[in-house]
């Protein structure tokens, strides 16, 4: 902790007005399993600092590895970054950042088994089996995934700010691919590219139990082989949680990042369709659409106790009632609102500079229940599981594609369709909702890669959702 507070020290004296420091401890463990066959196994460890200064309205940054070879080159790291901040400050207005309390807090992810504990050896043997139970005579690829990361984190900051953070994240998934000679199709469990993913320890992945689904994701994924097209034309769409988990993060968690608002951080994933004025104005969807940030959800992927400024973890309403409350934001853009920061700045490794970050994004349950919302669908189409998707760089037009779905008429399911996808625009969309399941069937997704910034930073965050109904959605468009 001394250490790193001499390097506080080193850079106020070199001129900051303000310093905070990230000393971060990676450690990995990513397993890829290919028809039953170990493809790749990942095992890392890194550490190093990263100093981020304020120098008259101005940021400046420089991260370093760190050895026992390299401590003392701190002092020219602090160096580094003002200066930085001073050749970045040229032609700027001085700006202030919102204030912070100061806080001397720890956390650390509840788990019940350490990831880190559990052999390769019983992880592998985990992913055969899987494998195993997933061949048929129609399958021709099976993959399968586990992955473990514990990461320590330490923030101070020249305001006083100590805060010691634990983060244990784990996730595994499987899928299997078919093919009749002339169709291919997938299916995959419990989420596509991956899996899903949460802060918490290996009985997570226990409890996705891989083996006993694998027959379901087999057979399924010969089943789509002989499946109807999906048909095309305006209907009811529904949309399972794990799809709609996505179509969250895609239509309404990046729109909300206030940097990309106001234009100060445009690279990879664009800007938005919002401006500040649309608070308490825009009707962002019907009645029933409640959206929240919340970072305080305990075993959620985008949890935590402090972000990379200091601020404390919150639950923010984003959409209530349909319509738009707040965007995620940091302490220096929040002024612009004359606002707080809301505690979204999060950096990935000790090598980058924070940026607003999705926290966990959640769609609100509802009052129905999957049953209801099929029962009053006369014609429509119950979709699931991402398979691929495009959206604008404003996050206004959109079309995804599922790995299945399944045809309703009058009520009830007809069966299984293939190749299944749906277009729309982000604000008619979400007005179109008309029903949510309700907290029964509403589940947490993670996504371990949400990629924003260049160099591009892949982030972990999650997203709550129920099944939920959307009138008069266009369905079955040409890929």
């Amino acid at each position: 902790m001394e250490r790193w507070k001499k390097v506080i020290k080193k850079a106020l004296e070199a001129g900051a007005d303000y310093a905070d420091l990230r000393y971060i401890e990676n450690e990995k463990q990513g397993i890829r399993a290919k028809n039953g066959k170990i493809e790749d196994l990942s095992l890392g460890e890194d550490r190093g600092i990263g100093l981020r200064v304020w120098v008259n309205g101005s940021w400046g940054f420089a991260s370093m590895s760190i050895t026992d070879d390299n401590l003392e080159d701190s002092g020219k790291l602090a160096r580094e970054a003002v200066a930085l901040a001073r050749a970045a400050n040229k032609g700027q207005q001085p700006r202030e950042l919102a204030p912070v309390k100061a806080a001397k807090k720890e956390y650390t992810t509840e788990i019940e088994e350490d990831p880190f504990e559990i052999s390769l050896e019983e992880k592998i043997e985990l992913l055969q089996k899987a494998h195993e139970a997933m061949q048929g005579e129609k399958i021709f690829l099976t993959t399968g995934n586990i992955d473990c990361q514990k990461e320590k984190k330490l923030f101070i900051s020249s305001e006083g700010s100590e805060i010691q953070q634990t983060f244990y994240r784990t996730g595994a998934g499987i899928n299997a691919m078919s093919t009749d000679g002339k169709d291919r199709q997938i299916r995959s469990y419990p989420s596509a590219f991956g899996g899903n993913y949460a802060q918490r320890g290996f009985e997570f992945v226990r409890e996705m139990d891989l083996v006993r689904e694998a027959e379901r994701v087999r057979k399924e994924a010969e089943q789509l082989l002989t499946a109807e097209q999906c048909p095309a034309g305006e209907m009811t769409l529904i949309l399972g949680g794990c799809q709609l988990g996505l179509q969250v993060h895609e239509s309404c968690g990046h729109p909300i990042e206030l940097d990309r608002v106001l234009g100060t951080e445009a690279a990879f994933a664009g800007t938005s369709f919002l401006t500040p004025d649309h608070i308490h104005e825009l009707a962002y969807g019907s009645k029933v659409v409640n959206i929240y940030a919340d970072a305080t959800i305990p075993g959620a992927l985008g949890s935590f106790a402090y972000d990379d400024e200091g601020v404390s973890a919150s639950r923010i309403p984003i959409v209530r009632e349909g319509k738009f409350e707040n965007f995620l934001t940091s302490r220096e853009t929040a002024p612009v609102l004359e606002q707080k920061s809301n505690g979204t700045m999060r950096a990935i490794g000790w090598s980058n500079f924070p940026l607003i970050r999705m926290t966990n994004i959640n769609l609100e349950p509802g009052e129905s229940s999957l049953q209801e919302l099929i029962k009053g669908t006369e014609k429509g189409i119950l979709l699931d599981m991402i398979k691929s998707w495009s959206i604008d760089d404003k996050r206004i037009n959109f079309q995804f594609g599922t790995e299945i779905g399944w045809l309703i008429e009058d009520g009830e399911i007809k069966g299984v369709i293939k190749n299944p996808t749906y277009t729309g625009s982000t604000l008619p969309f979400w007005r179109s909702c008309d029903g949510i399941a309700g907290q029964s069937e509403w589940k947490m997704w993670g996504v371990p890669n949400c990629g924003k910034g260049e160099p591009m930073q892949a982030a972990p965050v999650g997203h709550g959702a129920s099944y939920a109904r959307f009138r008069n959605i266009k369905v079955g468009v040409s890929r």
